[in-house]
C-alpha cells in the first residue's frame, strides 16, 4: 500500500474529513489531497506533520494494519527490531492499535546489554532465558540467570540488563502495559 493511500485510510479510521485533518496539521488542503492520491510524496517534515495530526507514531505508521484484519502469526524476519547498540529486540505484534502488552524476542551479544541508563517504566516485565546468561541491575542488587531461569520485575524500580557470559543471551519477555 503507497503512503497516501495509507495516510488517507488512517484519515478515515480516525473519522476525519480532508479539510480538517489539513486545517488541523496547518498544511494546505490541496497539499493533502495529492499525498493522499499519491501524486506527490510528502516530505518527512510534512508526513511527520500529518501523522501528528493522526496521533500516529512514525514507528507505527508503514506496519500498521489498515485494513482492520488482526494479524496473527508473525515468521522470521516479519518482527521489527526496537533494540539499538548491538541488542535485538523483535517486537510481536507492534502494528496492533489494541495491543496492551509488549512481547518480545531479545538477543545480547557477549559484553552488551542495555546500556548505562538506568531503565525506569511504568508496569511490570516478566521474561525466560532461553539460552546463555544475563545478569539483572535492580536498584542496589544483581541477579545471575541462566538458561531456564525465569524473572518477574516491577518496572518502575530503575533496572539494567547486562550480558556478562562468553555466548549470547536470548531472552523471551512480556511487559504491561505495552510501553514500547
Amino acid at each position: 500500500m503507497k503512503v497516501g493511500e495509507r495516510i488517507q485510510k488512517l484519515r478515515k479510521q480516525r473519522g476525519l474529513s480532508q479539510r480538517e485533518l489539513a486545517k488541523a496539521v496547518n498544511l494546505p488542503n490541496s497539499t493533502l489531497s495529492m499525498i493522499e492520491r499519491d501524486a506527490v510524496s510528502p516530505s518527512i517534515s510534512n508526513l511527520h506533520k500529518i501523522l501528528n495530526g493522526l496521533d500516529m507514531p512514525l514507528s507505527h505508521f508503514f506496519t500498521h494494519d489498515f485494513d482492520g484484519q488482526n494479524k496473527v502469526i508473525y515468521h522470521p524476519g516479519e518482527l521489527p527490531d526496537i533494540g539499538s547498540d548491538g541488542v535485538e529486540y523483535l517486537l510481536v505484534g507492534a502494528e496492533r492499535p489494541d495491543r496492551q502488552l509488549t512481547f518480545m524476542l531479545e538477543r545480547y551479544p557477549p559484553g552488551h546489554g542495555t546500556g548505562e541508563d538506568w531503565i525506569v517504566h511504568e508496569g511490570h516485565e516478566a521474561g525466560t532465558v532461553l539460552c546463555g546468561e544475563i545478569t539483572i541491575l535492580q536498584s542496589d542488587r544483581e541477579y545471575q540467570l541462566q538458561a531456564g531461569d525465569s524473572y518477574y520485575l516491577n518496572t518502575q524500580l530503575p533496572h539494567q540488563f547486562v550480558n556478562r557470559g562468553s555466548t549470547e543471551c536470548r531472552i523471551v519477555s512480556a511487559v504491561t502495559p505495552a510501553s514500547f
